[in-house]
Order: structure tokens, then sequence, then C-alpha cells
């Protein structure tokens, strides 16, 4: 059974990850048209207001005490609407790439937190902030796969022509079982992993850190 301590070294950096991604779609959504998430109160980082039960706390906590090799999870979805944008087509990328950037910039900030930690012999914060990394890098690549409900998908489905953008988003309906069945069969140990592992390495690579 884990510690106090080492449940927090993983649990901040994820609630922070989850919730900056939503306030980001939000964010973005907000400055192309859309109040939705500002007037319902999700423009705020008190991740409170983001936490699902099940993606936020019920999953989490079963990859991790099961030995998961990887871990991830999801808040709220930040409501948006779309046909409220002032151009849907080209805005919905917009806002859909938010929050796969916005783990990309955090996992640079917790790389600066390693570059002033790793000479203060402070373990517990040097193990928060590579995991804070790695947390956000997974979040972001794993978002960016073009599978209904992902964020890569309002990407994809963006770019194509109405009628075939109308049929992908019908498989919304069945995303959750595929993600799971993928992850099952490996997606995340032979896709997002080795992509994960090779932005550590040129990040790390690039500060001096090896």
């Amino acid at each position: 059974m884990p510690d106090f301590q080492t449940l927090l070294i993983y649990i901040i950096p994820l609630i922070f990850a989850i919730t900056m991604h939503e306030v980001s779609h939000g964010w973005v959504a907000n400055l192309h048209g859309d109040a939705t998430a500002k007037m319902l109160g999700r423009l705020t980082l008190n991740p409170v207001k983001h936490i699902d039960p099940v993606g936020t706390i019920l999953v989490p906590a079963i990859l991790y005490f099961t030995g998961s090799p990887f871990l991830f999870g999801w808040a709220k979805p930040v409501p948006i609407n779309f046909n409220a944008l002032k151009s849907p087509k080209r805005d919905i990328i917009m806002v859909a790439i938010a929050g796969p950037i916005s783990n990309f910039i955090m996992a640079l900030l917790w790389l600066l937190v390693v570059i002033f930690t790793i000479d203060l012999s402070n373990k517990p914060l040097l193990d928060m902030a590579q995991f804070g990394i790695t947390i956000n890098l997974v979040l972001g690549v794993f978002n960016l796969l073009p599978l209904p409900p992902l964020d890569g998908s309002k990407v994809v489905s963006s770019l194509l022509p109405n009628r075939l953008s109308y049929e992908y988003d019908k498989l919304e309906d069945y995303g959750l079982y595929i993600l799971f069945g993928l992850l099952f069969l490996g997606v995340f140990e032979y896709i997002i992993a080795p992509i994960v592992g090779a932005l550590q390495h040129i990040m790390y690579i690039t500060t001096g850190l090896i």
C-alpha cells in the first residue's frame, strides 16, 4: 500500500494536467465566441469544478493499484456550443488542440522544476516533476489520437467534408469501448509510449539532463 506522500506525487500532477486540459478548451472556445464554459463557471483552475468521479478518481486509482505501466484519466468535459463559434469548422480545430497544447506546455514547466530541483536533494519534488512531465506528454499525445471522442477526432472531423464528418462522428457512440479495446491490445505500448519516450529524451538531452 503506497504512503500518502507517494500518492501526492502522482495525484497532484495528474489533477493539474487534466484540469488545465479542460480549462484550455473552454478558454479558447470563449475567445472564439462560445461563452458556455465561462457562464457555467468552468473557466477556473479549481479542480473540484472539473473532477469526474470515474475519469479523475476511479480509473487512475485502478490503474495505479493494479500496477499498470501507464496512468491516465480525464475530467468532466467542458461544455462547448460549436454553433456559437465564429467560424465553426476552423474554430473547432483551435478548441480541440488547445487541450493537448496545454499539456505540452505543462510538461515544459515541469521540466523547469526538474532543472531547478535536481541539485536540491529533494527527491519527492523531483519525482513529482518527472511524473508531471510524463503524464502531460501522455495526455497530450493520447488526446491527439483520431478516435472519437478524443481531441484528435475533432480535428479530423473538421477537415472532412460534411457528409463524411457526420458519419465519422457517429463513432463517438462506441469510442470509449474502442478506446479501451485498443489500450488492451497495446496501443499504449506500441504507439503512445514510444512517442512519449522520444519527446522525453529530446527534452532531457536539450537541457543537458542526460
